[in-house]
C-alpha cells in the first residue's frame, strides 16, 4: 500500500483529478494536500484543498453534490491522484456536470445539472 507520505507534493499539494465511474467523463481538476488524501482515503467522500481559501474543503459539503469514491489511483510519478467517483449532481460550482464544460473556442458542450443560484 502506498503511504500518503510518499507522494511528491509541490509546496504540499499534488494533482488531483475526479472521473465519473460510470461514464468516464473527467468531472474536475483540483489539488489535495497530505490532509485532505488522508480524509478522502478515510471517509471514501473526496476532499480537496482550496487554494484561494487557504482551505480543506469536503466535496458537496454546502452544494450536496459529493463524490463517493470508488478507487484511488496514484500516477507513475506519484505527484497526482484519480480519483474515481460517483458523483452526485454537478461536479462544477457553475451549475455543469463537468468543470470541462466548453472547448477552447468558447462553445458550451456540457451538460448544466443544476443552478448555483438555488445552491450556493
Amino acid at each position: 500500500m502506498i503511504k500518503t507520505e510518499d507522494m511528491k507534493y509541490d509546496n504540499g499539494l499534488i494533482q488531483a483529478i475526479a472521473q465519473d465511474n460510470t461514464t468516464k467523463e473527467v468531472l474536475m481538476c483540483a489539488f489535495m494536500n497530505k490532509e485532505a488524501l488522508e480524509r478522502t482515503i478515510d471517509t471514501g467522500i473526496a476532499h480537496y484543498w482550496s487554494r484561494s481559501r487557504q482551505s480543506l474543503w469536503k466535496k458537496g459539503e454546502s452544494s450536496g453534490h459529493i463524490q463517493k469514491v470508488v478507487e484511488i489511483r496514484i500516477d507513475c510519478d506519484m505527484d497526482a491522484v484519480l480519483l474515481v467517483v460517483e458523483q452526485t449532481g454537478g461536479a462544477c460550482h457553475t451549475g455543469f456536470r463537468s468543470c470541462f464544460y466548453r472547448t477552447v473556442d468558447g462553445k458550451e458542450i456540457g451538460e448544466k445539472v443544476f443552478d448555483p443560484e438555488e445552491v450556493y
